[in-house]
């Protein structure tokens, strides 16, 4: 089975955490630092914070800024549930914006969700695909409104010649094990140009507690244990060495897809805009409209046959804790999008052999379930 994303850990992982588990210290040592100054310097950010998971990443963000209860946020339905569960956590109501057909919020509609109660705007990357940050920035500071971005599936991808995250008061990455780079599985990162912010966000991360002088220290917040061990850092700071070729050979993949592809009558590959350079986390198609009813059917006959097709997203809304608190909603593109979706192998373990068999095995699975007329 080729699956649809996979982590690659080579020798020089290995040896990193194996260096870092004879080490004295375990966490809370020099790795975490050196980890957060790297991926400071390659998203040339000035502050980077690096947590045990994106959600809590999402969490300390959201108390950061000072969102309380009944404060509202504009975000994406078509998302991991981690983005808007993280506002629900401090009592906050995600605002859910539609979507346009690469995945990505449109940022057309945001402006009409503001209210008074609106605290931040937070677009998520779909895939690696940058969102039009610079639109969204000048909503933000015409309202007054911190810009969150959720780049969980971005780092490494760039938009007007700036590393994702570069334009946003601050952005979240994940180190999950099958995101761009992993640190043994979960992790997260919070970047941000903000000294406040980071201060207290680092605060935040453990416990609320600052050292005094020798043994003496203090708890003047109430916080977390929302660290990253030096162990995982170690792990982050040889895949952060390569994560530049790691996003290259899925460039390579999904440029050959994409000419693979070219006309064929079942489905759109999602594109890339000329501003901007995907992580390729995912490469999306969207299923012709004929191909929505028997979607449950090409995905596993996809799986029978070796290729390992995933959905993202189903709309938070529609979940059923989402429909006790909130009732039900339906956006028309988000929702065209969740019928229409699939995400297709593509990831630095393949080769292009790999890629030739999945793009066969796709157009001749689609084959069999009638061709569409456009």
């Amino acid at each position: 089975m080729i699956p649809y994303s996979r982590q690659s850990i080579d020798e020089d992982d290995i040896n990193a955490v194996i260096s870092a588990l004879k080490s004295d210290f375990l966490t809370g040592g020099k790795r975490v630092e050196e980890f957060e100054e790297a991926l400071a310097a390659y998203l040339n950010i000035k502050y980077v914070c690096v947590l045990n998971s994106a959600t809590s990443a999402l969490h300390l963000t959201y108390q950061s800024i000072g969102l309380l209860k009944d404060d509202e946020i504009i975000t994406s339905p078509i998302t991991f549930a981690a983005t808007s569960n993280a506002a629900l956590m401090l009592g906050a109501k995600p605002i859910f914006c539609d979507i346009k057909y690469d995945g990505n919020i449109d940022e057309k509609k945001i402006e009409d969700l503001i209210t008074k109660k609106t605290k931040a705007v937070v677009p998520v990357d779909f895939g690696g695909n940058p969102v039009e940050i610079k639109k969204i920035r000048e909503i933000c500071d015409k309202n007054e409104l911190f810009l969150i971005q959720d780049a969980s599936h971005a780092l490494g991808s760039e938009v007007h010649g700036e590393r994702v995250g570069f334009f946003a008061d601050l952005a979240i990455f994940s180190f999950h094990a099958i995101k761009p780079i992993t640190t043994a599985g979960e992790g997260g990162a919070i970047a941000t140009n903000s000294k406040e912010l980071y201060e207290k966000i680092k605060l935040l991360r453990s416990h609320g507690i600052v050292k005094k002088e020798v043994w003496n220290q203090d708890m003047i917040e109430l916080g977390y244990n929302y660290r990253l061990s030096d162990v995982a850092c170690a792990l982050g700071l040889s895949q952060l060495k390569k994560l530049d070729s790691f996003i290259e050979q899925r460039a390579k993949i999904a440029s050959f897809y994409d000419e693979a592809f070219k006309d064929n009558p079942y489905f759109f590959p999602v594109k890339i805009p000329p501003f901007a350079k995907s992580s390729y986390h995912l490469y999306p198609i969207l299923l012709d409209r004929n191909l929505w009813c028997p979607k449950e059917d090409i995905y596993k006959a996809l799986h029978e046959r070796g290729v390992g097709v995933q959905v993202h997203y189903k709309p938070t809304y529609k979940f059923s804790y989402y429909e006790k608190l909130f009732g039900k909603m339906e956006l028309k593109v988000s929702e065209d999008f969740y019928k229409a979706e699939l995400s297709i192998p593509c990831h630095q373990m393949m080769s292009l052999e790999d890629a030739k068999f999945v793009s066969e095995t796709l157009l001749e699975v689609l084959g069999s379930f009638g061709t569409c007329k456009r």
